[in-house]
């Protein structure tokens, strides 16, 4: 534990105008910079504790209302309300809320109006703007988008899971619902995972999906605009066989599609999202945690995917094991060229920083962006919300671009991935 010398922080906080309810209970460490912290507005109630040298702290920010809260370098944008709960290495964006009981680890990022109620635990998860979360939530390693505002967003119903560890003690389990290039748009349905269910990872949800309350959900469903319900289709019991990863094509197309999702989404923020930060240091300093916490995610998904790589050969002798005379050599070589290729692979991914997508599409659609920043200032939700369908075509086809790219690039590095009887 750093050094985490009390009052003197404290009092300069309260001297720079930050309002601190019973001082004595306040922790600030050290290592916290009061350059970092604004005195707009800002609110700590009793029992919160500051630590990290990556900690920022913006205008209108109240943190502690429910109950104590610990900050680790965090980066909170303008009028976030931390009510209760601990929060480490994630970035939250202009007026996020999260109530008592909040468990937020590292690689975390939350764009504008999203929020949660009570007990959330999240670690690795990325919320578009609006987006909601009940009570009692663990909702780990996914993204979601989908909804146009605060009156028409999507949701995830109390007590939900996202089921992001597997038998196989792996989790290459990252769950896309929705996507990165139509969901920067804020303009598709909202998606809705009813209460007291959840998502076995890793899957892909498309918008305006609805899945009923109770019901715990394994498959893709990129059609959207369904009501989808459990299944009964699974026997009672069943031989177990460890190490075997049955659905290894799954797992790579998932995996791989929602890694080029959010290089999509870091090729966004470094194009779009900067022009809406201004030369301000705390803006710099969110818009560079934002940045962080999305190569964050980038990095965990490959480094999990590696895992599930190195276990290939492991797999084709359990394969082979399983079904002995029936074997066959399609789904050994598919799991044989994905150990063997996955340096390829990993360089491929690791490469993100360098791409652009069509550059017509990318200038075209930063032109549109341009134009409404001059007419509405820097106001990102109100230039999104302002394009009409035309302008959001051009921005969607160029980041889906960037995701298509990325798919066959990495897939084509697996010349059997596409051969029939392969799983």
């Amino acid at each position: 534990m750093e050094n985490t010398t009390n009052h003197p922080k404290v009092e300069q906080l309260i001297k720079k105008g930050v309002r601190v309810f019973n001082p004595s209970t306040v922790t600030v460490g050290e290592e916290v910079s009061v350059d970092r912290i604004s005195g707009e507005k800002v609110v700590l109630h009793s029992g919160c504790k500051i630590f990290g040298s990556a900690t920022l702290i913006m205008a209108d920010c109240e943190i502690g209302y429910e109950g104590p809260v610990t900050v680790e370098n965090c980066q909170l944008g303008p009028h976030v309300k931390l009510k209760g709960g601990f929060f480490s290495h994630s970035t939250f964006l202009k007026k996020v809320t999260f109530g008592l009981g909040a468990h937020v680890r590292s690689g975390c990022l939350f764009e504008e109006e999203a929020n949660g109620a009570h007990c959330v635990g999240l670690k690795q998860t990325i919320l578009f703007p609006f987006v909601t979360l009940g009570s009692l939530i663990n909702f780990c390693d996914c993204l979601m988008a989908g909804g146009t505002s605060r009156k028409n967003h999507s949701e995830v119903g109390s007590s939900y899971i996202h089921f992001n560890y597997t038998p196989d003690q792996d989790k290459a389990t990252p769950s896309l619902i929705g996507d990165v290039p139509r969901g920067v748009m804020l303009n598709q349905r909202p998606i809705f995972l009813g209460g007291q269910g959840g998502l076995a990872g890793p899957l892909r949800l498309g918008y305006g999906t609805v899945i009923a309350a109770g019901t715990i959900y394994r498959k893709d469903y990129l059609q959207g605009d369904r009501l989808l319900f459990a299944g009964s289709a699974f026997k009672k019991q069943q031989p177990l066989y460890p190490g075997l990863y049955h659905a290894v094509k799954r797992i790579i197309t998932n995996n791989i599609n929602y890694i080029a999702n959010i290089i999509a989404l870091r090729i966004w923020y470094r194009d779009v999202r900067s022009l809406f930060f201004g030369p301000d240091p705390m803006e710099a300093g969110l818009y560079e945690g934002a940045l962080e916490k999305i190569d964050m995610v980038v990095a965990e998904r490959i480094k999990r995917l590696q895992e599930v790589a190195d276990r290939m050969p492991q797999s084709i002798e359990v394969y082979r094991k399983v079904m002995k005379d029936r074997a066959l050599e399609r789904p050994q070589q598919l799991r044989r060229e994905f150990f063997e290729h996955w340096p390829s692979i990993e360089e491929l991914l690791k490469g993100y920083p360098a791409k652009e997508g069509n550059p017509e599409k990318m200038d075209d659609f930063l032109n549109i962006i341009r134009k409404g920043i001059d007419e509405k200032g820097k106001d990102y939700l109100g230039v999104i919300q302002g394009l009409d369908n035309r302008e959001t075509a051009i921005g969607a086809k160029w980041l889906q671009g960037i995701v298509d790219e990325i798919n066959s690039e990495t897939l084509r590095l697996i010349p059997s991935f596409y051969a029939k009887g392969s799983s």
